[in-house]
């Protein structure tokens, strides 16, 4: 992920190995390691600068030439002090550490020279300096500082034999001395390697989990269920939008959330899942909110009261797919039964018409044929139901005038239904324009108003149909309401099941029909609560013509 790796480049420096080789944009990290080394030199070059100046020739610094000494010192300190300015400038890493390292070996060997060379011990200070330059620069020229050191105190020591008639037997020390400075640089350049090897999986392990960590949060983002993290302290941690969308809106001036102050039914069952560390809670029975969210825990780690993660689902959701499972299975069934039960159906219907025809027939005998022709009506309706349920017929929208509508739509229903036109009272606040396919806005119309024609009182007025707008003006409210005893309680919640009906004589599809029917063109029909009666809504998108 390119924009994960960008976004913690700069937690650790690109490196590669391939020839001791370092990234050529060094971090933050090498520019403070080499900050430190100046102070160091620093440090020691004010030190000995310091000392000659209190002891003076007592010391062996200075021993040989003590002017010399001096004057090389207090220009190392100066030297030290120029190399803060440069590194402050952020320029050239590489070239600057060179020109350190080189500086040091210069002084450092003029200084052992003026001491009287190697027994002055000044060349040990040089393996401190090779040692660190190996790890800044991540073993980059380590070897080549290590050589540099070595040539420069095998002169020295020529010129001490030259000028000093110093004994050549010293040679084997600064020999020694020079295995010091290869065995300190290789020590270096191992350390250094191994340090650039354990930094780049350290970058790569920062690029996994930070992978990790978004893929994560766009997993838990995108989850139907809500996702709620709480600590052991009740502290919700990390929370996803379906969450809020059920239980509220987090966002608080407070950058913590207590949950028992956000959903104190929620707190409850997690603390009595807490106290039951043996039998876990069943998902369905552990429910907020008037039963229409259930509740699962998942503890974080081995131990129920270190923290825990809640899911939340939608049991409105998981009813809706059961329904659909449900319709699904009983579709195919009744589909293939209506089917087989369509022609035998036309047979007796057809049988019982010819029958009625026949001259002799007493009075019993037409009742009871009446009988059979309405079943068989009644039987037809439904298998045509149950076929145009399997069918799913597709939407043909269009946009028209829901006033011209209603008012056509309340003459011919008052007509066909033979009941007074002063049945049905319409109320239009407005005569708005709707996008709906009429011939499924009739079938819905004509559903509702015929359920409320059965339960209604049968006086003037006793229908209502009232239009109106909500939201921002872009949604028709059509409500079909009757002045009869309403929907029992116990029966609300499955007016909109397949086959539920209270009428002897009802398929009961007709109000699960409506409501795909009504999906099927972006509207909702809803049954709302009322004190009296029974009202339900259908919302539509409101329809706007484009211009000729």
């Amino acid at each position: 992920m390119p924009v994960l790796s960008s976004a913690i480049g700069t937690a650790a420096p690109k490196v590669e190995l391939g020839a001791d080789t370092v990234s050529a944009v060094p971090s933050d990290s090498y520019w403070r390691s080499l900050f430190l080394f100046n102070g160091y030199r620093f440090i020691v070059s004010l030190l000995l600068l310091s000392v000659t100046a209190i002891f003076g020739r007592q010391l062996t610094f200075g021993s040989l030439e003590f002017e010399l000494f001096v004057y090389t010192a207090a220009t190392y300190v100066m030297f030290s002090l120029l190399c803060f300015l440069a590194i402050a400038s952020r320029r050239l890493f590489h070239v600057q550490l060179g020109i350190q390292v080189g500086a040091d070996i210069i002084f450092i060997v003029v200084l052992m020279f003026a001491s009287g060379g190697i027994s002055s011990g000044l060349g040990l200070l040089l393996l401190s300096g090779l040692a660190a330059a190996g790890l800044i620069s991540r073993g980059r020229l380590t070897l080549f500082y290590a050589a540099l050191a070595s040539i420069a105190v095998l002169i020295e020591q020529t010129f001490q034999v030259w000028l000093s008639n110093a004994q050549t037997t010293q040679y084997v020390q600064a020999g020694l001395l020079s295995i010091g400075y290869f065995t300190t640089a290789w020590v270096a350049h191992t350390l250094a390697k191994y340090l650039v090897e354990t930094e780049q999986l350290v970058a790569q392990r920062e690029i996994d989990l930070a992978s990790m960590s978004e893929v994560s949060q766009l997993v838990i983002k995108d989850m139907q269920d809500g996702v709620l993290v709480v600590d052991a302290q009740g502290l919700i941690r990390q929370h996803n939008a379906r969450a809020e969308e059920m239980l509220g809106s987090l966002h608080d001036e407070r950058r913590e959330r207590h949950l028992s102050a956000y959903a104190p039914a929620l707190a409850y069952r997690l603390q009595e899942w807490r106290k039951n560390p043996i039998v876990g809670f069943n998902p369905l029975s552990t429910v907020v909110q008037n039963n229409k969210i259930s509740a699962r825990f998942v503890p974080v780690g081995r131990s129920r009261n270190v923290g825990a993660v809640i899911f939340l689902e939608d049991m409105t959701r998981v009813q809706a797919q059961a329904r659909q499972l449900k319709l699904a299975a009983l579709g195919r069934l009744t589909a293939n039964i209506a089917h087989e039960v369509r022609n035998p159906l036309s047979a007796i219907s057809h049988a019982t018409e010819l029958l009625q025809e026949e001259p002799a027939l007493n009075e019993t005998v037409a009742r009871l044929l009446m009988i059979i022709h309405d079943n068989t009506k009644r039987l037809d309706r439904m298998v045509n139901d149950v076929l145009k349920l399997n069918r799913g017929e597709r939407a043909h929208r269009e946009v028209f005038r829901v006033g011209d509508y209603l008012k056509t739509f309340a003459e011919q229903f008052c007509q066909i239904e033979k009941v007074p036109a002063t049945a049905i009272a319409l109320e239009l606040a407005v005569d708005s324009e709707v996008t709906f396919d009429r011939s499924h806005l009739n079938q819905v119309m004509w559903n509702l108003c015929r359920n409320a024609l059965r339960h209604c009182r049968g006086g003037p007025g006793s229908i209502r149909i009232a239009v109106d707008l909500i939201g921002r003006g872009d949604i028709v409210k059509l409500d079909v309401v009757d002045d009869g005893p309403g929907v029992p309680i116990a029966l609300r919640s499955q007016l909109f099941e397949p086959f539920f009906t209270t009428v002897s004589s009802g398929t009961g599809l007709g109000l699960y029909i409506a409501r795909e029917v009504c999906e099927a063109n972006d509207a909702k029909l809803e049954f709302i609560e009322t004190p009296a009666g029974a009202q339900f809504t259908v919302m539509c998108q409101r329809g706007v013509k484009a211009n000729a």
